[in-house]
Parts: C-alpha cells; sequence; structure tokens
C-alpha cells in the first residue's frame, strides 16, 4: 500500500513542481501526522495532459477489463481496512468507529460501479422509414477532474473515482488539503490493482489554481465537487466560460419533522445519534428539528440526557463517539453560531464551550427552542450543535423546512403513512429519510436541490454523468 504521501502523475509518485510542502494535521492533538506536496496550477496540468494521453487506451478496455481492476482495488481495500481507518482517523479526527465503516462503503463503490459499468446501455430507436436505422450510444466523456471535502476522506474521493474509471473515463484527483491522505491511499490501492499509468492521477496543492487550470484545460471535460455553495458557484460561473460538465454536492441544512404520533423518545435518541455522527460535520446531518409544542418538553429533556452521555476524545479511542472539528478556524466559526443564538434569546441546555486540552474539541451543544431566523438554525452549521422549534400544523412545519436555500434531505418521523407521505411530497429536497437516518445508499442517486447541488453521485445516475449521448443515424444504400 502507498505510504509515499505524494502526489501521483502519469504512473509517477513526485513532489509539487514548485517544491511546495503542506503539512497534515490531526485534529486531535493540533500535531502534524504527515508532510505533503503542495502544488499548482504546473501540476495539475500535467495530470490532465496525462489523463488525456491515457484516455484512447482506457475507453478501449472492456467494461469488464475495466470492472476487473476496480473489483481488485475493493478487495485489496477490504483486506487492510484496519490500517486504512487508521490513516483517516489520523488525519481527520473522526472515531475510528466511523472510519472502520467508511472504507467498507469506499470499497463497496468501487465494486458496484465495476458491475454498474457494464450496463451502460444504448439503445436503438425505430426509424420513420424503412430505408433507415438510428441507434443511440453512451460514451464516456474524457477527462474528470474530481475536487473532493474533508469531511470523508475516503468515500467523498472513492464514489466519483469509481464511477468515473467505470464509465471509461481518465481522472485527475484534487484531495481537500486537510485530509489528503485516504485519497493517497485509494490512488496506491488503483495501481496495485492494476489500472494503467495516467488513468487516474492525483494532485494536492493550493486549491484555486488547481480549480482553475481544471476549469481552464481545453481537454478537461468534466468536474465532480463536493465541497461549500459559495465555491460550488464559483466554479459553476467558471465552467460557462468552457461548458464544462459539473457535478456538484454542496452544502445542506436538513430539517427534521417529527410528528405527534410517534415514540417521542426513541426519535430523540435517534437524533442524537444522527446529528452528532462525525461531530456534525455532514451535509446531510439532521440540523434543523420541528417538534410538536405539546412533546417539546419531552424531546428536549431526552436530547439532553443523551447528548451528555456521549464521549468525546481522540478518535483512535475505540470508545470516542465524538472527535474534535477538522480545524480551528472551522471550531471558531461553530462557537460563533453558538454566541448569536445566545444573544438571539436561545438557551444552551448543555455543552457550547470548548474542551481544555489539545485539539479542536468543542462539547456537543444542544440549543433550546431556537428562533427560526438564528443563524444556527437558518445556516448550514456543519458542527456538533443540535437546535429545535416546535410547532403546532404539520403545514407550518413543511413551509418552515422549505423556507432555504439549500435542497439536500430532509427526514420524517410519523407512523401516518397519509401524513408521510404529504410530507416527502412536499418537501424539497433530493433525498428524503421517512423514519430512518440514513436516506442514501451507494446504488442509489445521491443529489441535492436549489444550491445543494447539480448533478448525481452514486447509482446508475452517477455513472450516466459521465457518459456522453451520440446519436447515429443511418441510411441504408440500395
Amino acid at each position: 500500500m502507498n505510504t509515499q504521501n505524494q502526489q501521483y502523475i502519469d504512473g509517477t509518485w513526485t513532489d509539487a513542481s514548485n517544491g511546495g510542502r503542506w503539512d497534515v494535521i490531526d485534529p486531535s492533538t493540533e500535531q502534524p501526522v504527515a508532510n505533503v506536496p503542495y502544488g499548482n496550477a504546473d501540476d495539475a496540468n500535467r495530470a490532465i495532459d496525462a489523463a488525456h494521453r491515457a484516455m484512447p487506451a482506457w475507453r478501449a478496455k472492456t467494461a469488464y477489463e475495466r470492472g476487473a481492476i476496480l473489483t481488485k482495488a475493493a478487495q485489496i481495500m477490504r483486506e487492510r481496512n484496519q490500517a486504512l481507518a487508521e490513516i483517516t482517523t489520523r488525519e481527520s479526527g473522526k472515531p475510528i468507529v466511523e472510519a472502520q465503516r467508511e472504507w467498507p462503503v469506499a470499497a463497496d463503490l468501487f465494486e458496484w460501479y465495476a458491475e454498474e459499468g457494464k450496463r451502460a446501455y444504448g439503445y436503438t430507436v425505430p426509424a420513420r422509414v424503412a430505408t433507415k436505422r438510428m441507434i443511440v450510444l453512451k460514451e464516456p466523456i474524457g477527462v474528470v477532474g474530481v475536487i473532493t471535502a474533508w469531511n470523508f476522506p475516503a468515500y467523498n474521493p472513492a464514489r466519483a473515482i469509481a464511477a468515473a474509471l467505470a464509465a471509461g473515463c481518465t481522472v485527475v484527483v484534487r484531495p481537500a488539503e486537510l485530509t489528503p491522505l485516504s485519497a493517497m491511499a485509494i490512488i496506491g490501492i488503483l495501481e496495485e490493482a492494476g489500472l494503467p499509468a495516467g488513468v487516474c492521477n492525483l494532485v494536492s496543492g493550493e486549491p484555486h489554481p488547481i480549480g482553475q487550470a481544471m476549469l481552464d484545460h481545453p481537454e478537461l471535460r468534466k468536474i465532480s465537487f463536493t465541497g461549500s455553495v459559495a465555491v460550488g458557484k464559483l466554479l459553476m460561473d467558471g465552467a460557462s466560460r468552457t461548458m464544462t460538465r459539473m457535478s456538484l454536492e454542496l452544502g445542506g441544512n436538513a430539517p427534521v419533522l417529527v410528528l405527534p404520533d410517534v415514540d417521542i423518545e426513541s426519535v430523540a435518541k435517534g437524533a442524537v445519534a444522527a446529528k452528532f455522527r462525525n461531530a456534525g460535520q455532514v451535509c446531510v446531518s439532521p440540523q434543523r428539528f420541528f417538534v410538536p409544542r405539546a412533546q417539546m418538553k419531552k424531546f428536549e429533556e431526552v436530547v439532553v440526557e443523551e447528548t451528555r452521555k456521549l464521549t468525546v476524545g481522540s478518535g483512535l479511542d475505540t470508545a470516542t463517539r465524538i472527535g474534535p472539528m477538522i480545524s480551528g478556524r472551522h471550531r471558531e466559526r461553530v462557537e460563533g453560531l453558538i454566541a448569536s443564538a445566545t444573544a438571539g434569546g436561545a438557551t444552551v441546555r448543555t455543552g457550547g464551550k470548548r474542551l481544555a486540552r489539545p485539539g479542536y474539541f468543542i462539547e456537543p451543544t444542544v440549543l433550546g427552542e431556537i428562533d427560526r431566523e438564528l443563524p444556527a438554525f437558518a445556516e448550514e452549521v456543519f458542527g456538533p450543535v443540535f437546535s429545535m422549534t416546535s410547532f403546532d400544523q404539520l403545514d407550518d412545519a413543511i413551509a418552515a423546512a422549505n423556507k432555504t436555500r439549500y435542497g439536500l434531505a430532509a427526514y420524517v418521523f410519523t407512523r401516518d403513512q397519509a401524513a408521510a407521505t404529504r410530507a416527502y411530497e412536499q418537501l424539497d429536497f433530493g433525498m428524503i429519510g421517512v423514519n430512518e437516518w440514513i436516506p442514501q445508499a451507494i446504488e442509489a442517486p445521491f443529489a441535492g436541490r436549489k444550491d445543494s447541488g447539480v448533478g448525481h453521485e452514486c447509482g446508475r445516475e452517477g455513472l450516466l454523468d459521465n457518459l456522453e449521448t451520440k446519436l447515429v443515424s443511418i441510411g441504408l444504400l440500395k
């Protein structure tokens, strides 16, 4: 397994062309765990050129040949799950138990797309005249740029890389600068699995120059980006000049509608587990809890009680359930949201303070009933802050849930099938969880609406987003 912690361009592990270096910091200790190249646009252009050169041979391989390499990579990931999970935990701070679950999902993505690539079907169109035939083909779009987020260092790159390679595309990956090591491990595994040189490249370094190089290079045909709304919009604007296809998985501010007929204690316990996963640093994390007024007190009591049971600490400790935030800057932002919430009348029911130890830790925080216009409720928090508000009528809750520029995930809890149907049909979000906290699967499309993104990851749609459609119209000569 690669432990070189370098860039990978045209089949060679290499340093940045400018000699730049960057320390990867363990958020649990604030100490470096690795030193990696900090590349620039020159490195990105070299990687794109390599991917372009490798494209004809890779697309010419059969889907079965490509799939065999992806399947081998999945097998290696499963065999080395513990070592890979430790890499992810050291660079991201997430609990080792979460990292141990993340890598098998990454492996599943490679295995599933190895098979789905065999189903990139075209079709025939019945012609209007007897002397004509029409065939529709699906072809790989070309070189794909993959820009990933730091919160899921293995899963995020895996889903984009696997789909692109299965479709017959070549790839240039720019991993998050805070968590590049897991992506480097994926590339090392692909190399070991037999992936030809140039087919999948990795450039680590400066976000803006590398992203701009991807937008400007005439041979890069698509960008898959996971990250903030602000950066996604900048990329979309830049892509308009070159007509680069975009798949954007951006932020979320997921509402949770808790209806009166549920077991309020059970839902509250599940809410705590879901909310504080990865210290709340999850785009589909439940954030805006809408609770019936008559049950608000009980719901809040259970949430506070369960939150106080959570163990905060180093991700490498198997007893830990909440690790640190990814950086000091991100922690300061969350502290600001908590401060503005209390200034606006919300009460901190538990947590809200830094831990007196090294690392970017903050106590899991529960805010009592909060004004819906306050940033801690209305904006994406991306941290361990639980906010709730009460409602009287379902229509009010649905309208308030939809009052956001985000449209990624939403949740509904009820035993009433009619109410559930009414809610999920009216909620303007790409993914709805009804009586469950994980409304996603590798074989199902992951996609948002509005400011939460365009395009798809995962599922058949994730494959199709890497394919172009070509019509061949044939006149039969006599």
